[in-house]
């Protein structure tokens, strides 16, 4: 059979769940490449990746917040594990700009939307 071709504007889900630099820039590279070819990107900062959304963490991952950051102007939805956050100190107060604290209809509304493909790192 011929193999599967993902619609033009299919949304793209991304579940980023490590701190790790490297694997943190690859989930947030390719983010940006779907985005800029108009597909509607949401990525959910989750596990140990809420210490990237934090202001607190600035100097460390000054690279990957203002990746998110664009991507944000840029349109894409950022959300964050409110359970993840408590579990490692992450106030809502320091959440960089545009970043939401996810919930289930947020987060299910992202990946449950027809034709949504999903990537995790």
């Amino acid at each position: 059979g011929l193999p599967a071709l993902a619609g033009d504007t299919d949304p793209l889900s991304v579940n980023a769940t490590s701190d790790n630099g490297q694997r943190a820039r690859m989930a947030f590279s390719s983010s940006k490449n779907q985005l800029d070819r108009k597909h509607p990107v949401t990525i959910f900062l989750n596990d140990r990746a809420v210490l990237i959304g934090s202001k607190v963490n600035a100097k460390r991952f000054k690279e990957h917040q203002a990746m998110l950051t664009a991507m944000i102007k840029g349109g894409a939805t950022v959300l964050i594990c409110p359970m993840c956050m408590q579990h490692y100190g992450v106030k809502p107060a320091d959440l960089i700009d545009g970043i939401k604290v996810g919930n289930p209809e947020l987060v299910g509304g992202a990946l449950f939307k027809d034709g949504t493909k999903t990537l995790t790192w």
